[in-house]
């Protein structure tokens, strides 16, 4: 995979990474490789200059036609991330039963009570 672009003779490119990068230099690189950049999340490319790309299409890596579109997200999508404290697993709302009761069973109810 070449790490520079290549000329503008060539009929197909490899797409660069452009994940981390800000929308501006996305863009350039994009240019700069005979792409286009697409954004998915934005109705035009200038609304997120200073976003941060987080995924695109195709993968870095991929041989495409120059001036072919390279899609990009700058937002993640449902259940994709976007901060916080890292993974975090499902808790139950409290803890389970347990203790005495789960130690020993119930004592019989006695159907008559004759207080002494």
């Amino acid at each position: 995979m070449p790490k520079t672009p290549s000329t503008p003779d060539t009929p197909e490119v490899h797409v660069p990474a452009l994940v981390g990068l800000m929308a501006v230099d996305a863009q350039a690189t994009a240019l700069a490789y005979g792409l286009r950049l697409i954004p998915a999340d934005r109705p035009a490319l200038d609304e997120a200059a200073v976003d941060h790309v987080v995924r695109q299409y195709p993968l870095p890596g991929v041989e495409i036609p120059r001036d072919a579109a390279v899609t990009v997200w700058f937002d993640f999508g449902e259940g994709e991330g976007g901060g916080g404290a890292g993974v975090r697993e499902p808790r139950d709302p409290g803890p389970r039963g347990g203790g005495l009761r789960r130690e020993l069973g119930e004592p019989a109810v006695p159907s008559t009570f004759i207080p002494r």
